[in-house]
């Protein structure tokens, strides 16, 4: 499969079956997060992997978007970890994270999985939970599972690439 049919076949999913995630399926999303180019490098980011019963207990604490997923992958980005841009003093922990958890939700397509990234929860409170979050800027939750459901009807509404792009 061609790098755009991938983006193109990938939807947030939000309803799993019952099948249990391979542990080396997981390995692979790991694989693809350290693989995301970074700025020089730095690689300021952390991936959870939340698995246990208990754990997702917790983490449906936090948000209401888990969709009863039996693995739940959190990213976080460490800002005194990363490169800062000389000119304006702007720090890409946020970017070189959000790099690193696309490659993670691609590759997750590509496994046969889905997800969907979710940014709507209770950030500090998933810190109280898992004190080895309190470092990091955490940007993004991933439920990860086969998928139960195919895509939404809005998944191909897309802009027009004129109104997107621009030659200049």
């Amino acid at each position: 499969m061609s790098f755009l049919e991938l983006a193109q076949e990938r939807y947030s999913c939000r309803k799993f079956t019952e099948q249990p995630v391979e542990d080396e399926k997981i390995e692979k999303i790991l694989d693809a997060a350290i693989l995301a180019p970074t700025a020089v490098n730095k690689q300021p980011f952390r991936v959870w992997v939340i698995k246990s019963p208990e754990n997702l207990e917790k983490v449906k604490e936090t948000t209401h978007y888990h969709f009863d997923a039996k693995v739940i992958l959190a990213v976080g980005a460490k800002p005194n970890e990363a490169w800062v841009r000389a000119y304006d003093q702007r720090n890409f922990a946020d970017v070189d994270a959000s790099i690193a958890a696309t490659h993670m939700m691609l590759e997750i397509q590509d496994l046969g999985l889905g997800s969907t990234w979710v940014g709507h929860f209770d950030a500090n409170k998933l810190k109280e939970f898992f004190p080895d979050m309190a470092a990091y800027d955490l940007i993004a939750l991933f439920p990860i599972g086969y998928p139960a459901i195919g895509p939404h009807q809005m998944h191909s509404k897309r802009k027009a690439k004129a109104e997107l792009a621009r030659y200049i």
